[in-house]
């Protein structure tokens, strides 16, 4: 049984998931380094303090949460990067298994995994649960084999 649906929803989404991790280190990399621009800091700091509806309590907690910012930011955007490649492992192990015809509930499995690390709902995930569901669902025509019925006449 042929599985090229399965197969070609597996490498596009492939594609999207690398283009994704590419995209995401890019922006968290660069993110992070505009975030932690001082003059930039300073001067939004500054700001919050001269605010006259902030008290001081609450411009001191916008203070800080300006300062940690950046650090968050980093370890929230590299947390995504690695379950883009985690991904990305489970969907070309998807796909190995998937070719031949070798083993489709794996890949099945594999692919919904793999949609769960791509983001639950963007259109990576949906793809590959469609091809999970491929796996499940389709199944090979049942072949009969000859069989050799009793016949009474037939001389042997």
């Amino acid at each position: 049984m042929s599985r090229t649906g399965e197969k070609v929803l597996g490498i596009i989404s492939a594609i999207f998931t690398l283009l994704a991790i590419i995209l995401m280190a890019i922006i968290v990399t660069t993110g992070s380094a505009a975030i932690q621009d001082e003059a930039f800091n300073t001067e939004f700091e500054q700001q919050i303090l001269n605010d006259p509806t902030l008290t001081g309590q609450d411009a001191e907690a916008i203070a800080q949460l300006v300062d940690i910012l950046p650090s968050v930011f980093g370890v929230f955007g590299w947390g995504f990067v690695v379950a883009l490649v985690i991904s990305l492992i489970l969907n070309i192990v998807g796909i190995v298994s998937i070719s031949k015809n070798k083993n489709p509930k794996l890949a099945g499995i594999m692919f919904i995994l793999a949609g769960l690390f791509a983001g639950i709902i963007s259109l990576t995930s949906i793809l590959l649960y469609i091809a999970a569901i491929m796996c499940f669902v389709r199944k090979p025509p049942v072949q009969f084999a000859e069989q050799e019925y009793y016949n009474p006449d037939q001389t042997v």
